[in-house]
């Protein structure tokens, strides 16, 4: 099982007894939002990685679906701390709102919203030299859903699933003007030969909470950059809250000439370095 300890609207419950309401619109429609964050170390025990940007982005996410999430950060935060005393072998945290229960349609029945909080999983691992391949359907940056963290995740698990049998681990969407965008649940980034870039949120990605801790600490310029042209960049590595850094050696086709360069290496070292001495940045 992959829930080791769950929180839902104020109490622990057992992870493997029903909870939800089964017309609950996170589930029906997907009218819900989410964060990931992972556990690391911390002193004696361990804790999650930079909880008050995911609590921010998580507000953000539910404010632009109309609907908040119904506990507070001081209550979250104590259901993550509960989570994590009940299974600290947990690699990850996932906190998700949802708008509550609802009709079998998209119209919302105005009833209060539903969280939950589980920590799971065991901890991510992502292998440095990863492979990556292009998907034909498009991030749409003009949507309402650009860069908005929802539950409605079924075009990340169908791109993951395409780009799986290719032998990737990761599936990098363009946005609908033929710029790169992002992952199915990382941001990417890439060097000219001597500078960082990523693209910028205009191009429908997330703002990943990875992304802006590397942004505001290291020298990156954030660009659009052809797909197309992606398989020509010398270096590259995925960004997320779950791996960190990873770096990249194969995007389609291609075999990336430098793999783990100085670059990939300054941004995991920079990363390393936050989740071992500044649990939450």
């Amino acid at each position: 099982m992959s829930a080791r300890a769950v929180w839902v609207n104020g109490r622990m419950v057992e992870p493997d007894h029903p909870h939800l309401r089964a017309d609950d619109h996170g589930v029906i429609v997907g009218d819900g939002v989410f964060e990931t964050l992972l556990v690391v170390p911390d002193g004696a025990g361990v804790a999650a990685f930079a909880v008050r940007r995911h609590l921010e982005r998580l507000r953000r996410s539910a404010r632009a679906l109309r609907f908040e999430c119904p506990y507070g950060d001081d209550e979250l935060r104590a259901a993550i701390t509960l989570c994590l005393d009940a299974a600290p072998e947990a690699g990850i945290v996932r906190v998700t709102a949802t708008s509550g229960g609802g009709p079998l349609g998209s119209g919302r029945s105005g009833a209060r919203g539903s969280a939950i909080v589980i920590a799971g999983n065991r901890p991510p691992d992502y292998p440095p030299g990863t492979a990556v391949s292009t998907v034909p359907f498009p991030r749409n940056e003009r949507g309402a859903m650009a860069g908005v963290k929802t539950t409605s995740y079924a075009e990340n698990v169908l791109a993951l699933d395409v780009v799986r049998e290719r032998g990737a681990s990761e599936a990098i969407f363009a946005d609908t003007r033929g710029r790169v965008s992002e992952g199915t649940g990382s941001n990417i980034f890439w060097c000219d030969g001597a500078r960082l870039h990523t693209p910028p949120l205009d191009t429908g990605c997330l703002a990943g909470v990875t992304r802006a801790l590397l942004l505001e600490r290291l020298d990156v310029a954030e660009t659009h950059l052809p797909v197309e042209e992606l398989r020509g960049v010398p270096e590259a590595f995925l960004a997320s809250s779950t791996r960190a850094v990873q770096s990249i050696a194969r995007i389609d086709d291609t075999e990336l000439p430098v793999v783990d360069g100085p670059l990939t290496a300054a941004a995991a070292a920079l990363m390393a370095g936050l989740m071992a001495n500044d649990i939450d940045p």
